[in-house]
């Protein structure tokens, strides 16, 4: 029976697995360096001591630290994508499925996980930087998302209430980030007091 686990363990699934897990690590170490210290704050050295793994383990998968920096961006793309998908799943309508987006980030924030300090790359690095364009894109791409569901809310402005709420949560993302452990409560106040989110009914009889 140790024979075949130890067969199992070395087999190429078994592998695979464990260098997907390997690169995970690496890229949440330096995920979580990136946010508190930014990019240029922080060196190679670094970066594979709190990953935990030897120098030629980091090399093999990831070339550069410029290689890292957007498997980072890329995932926190993926992390912002995933937060909205949530929200829209939420079981929510309207008003209130937009609303979720800020009740996803505060559980994101509540199991110590942030979905990215896209932000602040594009203010680190300055606007004409490939990471900040990357960092913009990803950006871009939530925006779109948040923009469907107002429309799907039949709000009147969906493209104005989209860009609003996306400010919010980037504000409460820095906030999170400085260690404010109310930031998605306070951003989820804010959003719900819009003129841009209350339909007719919510915004009671007109004079």
């Amino acid at each position: 029976m140790q024979v075949l686990l130890a067969a199992l363990s070395a087999s190429p699934a078994a592998s695979l697995r464990g260098r997907r897990g390997t690169r995970a690590r690496i890229i949440a170490a330096a995920q979580d360096l990136f946010a508190t210290r930014g990019i240029r704050g922080v060196g190679i050295d670094e970066l594979i001591t709190r990953s935990g793994v030897a120098k030629a383990t980091f090399y093999r998968h990831f070339r550069s630290k410029d290689m890292l920096i957007l498997a980072c961006l890329q995932g926190w793309g993926r992390a912002r994508a995933a937060m909205a998908e949530a929200a829209r799943a939420s079981g929510k309508s309207g008003r209130e499925a937009l609303l979720a987006l800020f009740d996803v980030l505060d559980g994101l924030f509540r199991q110590g996980k942030a979905p990215g300090v896209l932000e602040q790359v594009i203010i680190e690095m300055g606007p004409e930087h490939p990471f900040a364009q990357e960092a913009a894109r990803q950006l871009d791409s939530t925006l779109a998302q948040i923009e469907e569901i107002a429309a799907e809310a039949g709000l009147e402005d969906p493209e104005g209430v989209a860009c609003t709420l996306q400010a919010l949560l980037c504000g409460a993302v820095v906030a999170a980030v400085e260690g404010d452990a109310q930031a998605a409560a306070h951003a989820k106040r804010m959003a719900s007091a819009l003129p841009s989110l209350m339909d007719e009914r919510d915004a009671g009889p007109q004079p």
